[in-house]
This record gives C-alpha cells, structure tokens and sequence, in this order.
C-alpha cells in the first residue's frame, strides 16, 4: 500500500524529493531503505534509457546513490505515459509476485499454484491500487500525510536480521 501511494503520487507530478521524505520516514528499517535505494538506482537507470525524460534525469542528479524503487516507478509510469492509478497497479503487483517469486525457489512450491494464489488476490490487488491512486489525487491538497503510512514492524525486523547474516537468500 505505501509502495503503491508513492508510486501514484510521484506519477501524478507530485515532488520527487518529497515522496523520497515521505517514504524515508515510511520505511524504519535501514536495510529496507538500502534496498529499496538500490533497486531504485536499477530502475532509474532503465527508465532513463527507455522513456528519457528531464524528472528522470533531475531524480538521477539529486540521487546519485539512489532513490527509493517507488518512486522512481512513479516517475518512470509518469514518463511512459501511464497514469497515478496504472503505477499503483504497477507497485502492488511488485510487491507480491516478488515474494511469490520467492516462495517458488526456497519452498519448491509449484509455479502454477503460485500464479493461482496471485490470481485470487485481484480484487485485493485492485482495491489497494484504487486506494493508492485516490490517495495519490489527495496529495496535492493534503500532502504526503495523505499517503498511506501503514506499516509491519515484523517484516522491518526480520529485513535487519537478514541484512545482518553472513549468507543471505536475497539482496532485498
């Protein structure tokens, strides 16, 4: 949900260095933010390649060492011609098919019955993406206070304990 409300926003034209603010203070843990940094220079770097633009290349001057994933797939949507809303899908689906992914290789679960599970989430799936685009549309008016800010001090802890290991599964 926090992935997919930056994503819109940014999309929707809202400051890209506001929502990185916005998604520091979102994300607690600093092997989180590493990551999300990381994967973030990854796409910048694509995105500039693909769909060129002058918010890419501002982002990528005032970033150099990275800006957070979210974000920088708002502004790659933004600069491809989607909308708030064709990000947040974009960021929902990100975030779980990536662990789908996952629980593919470390559990030796079926990829068909990992498809299956995300074929159920749908609606879920839309619903977050909806929630995220109308947040998005807020942030003009109200904000990045209107963006969502859930958050799961379990997944925070456990991403420090991982990053803290001397033989990790994944780099996020």
């Amino acid at each position: 949900m926090v992935a997919a409300g930056l994503a819109a926003a940014a999309a929707a034209g809202y400051d890209p260095l506001l929502l990185e603010e916005a998604a520091d203070a979102r994300t607690p843990a600093p092997a989180l933010r590493q990551a999300a940094r990381r994967l973030g220079r990854q796409l910048l770097r694509t995105a500039r390649a693909t769909w060129p633009s002058a918010e890419l290349d501002a982002l990528a001057a005032t970033r150099p060492h990275g800006a957070h994933q979210s974000v920088v797939l708002g502004l790659a949507a933004r600069s491809a011609g989607l909308t708030p809303l064709d990000a947040a899908y974009a960021a929902v689906y990100e975030s779980v098919s990536g662990p789908a992914t996952a629980t593919v290789r470390l559990l030796s679960l079926d990829p068909f019955d990992a498809t299956a599970i995300l074929a159920r989430l749908a609606a879920d799936l839309d619903h977050v993406a909806e929630q995220a685009a109308d947040a998005a549309e807020r942030v003009h008016t109200d904000g990045v206070a209107a963006l969502p800010a859930v958050s799961a001090p379990m997944l925070d802890i456990a991403a420090e304990q991982h990053a803290a290991r001397p033989m990790r599964l994944f780099a996020s």
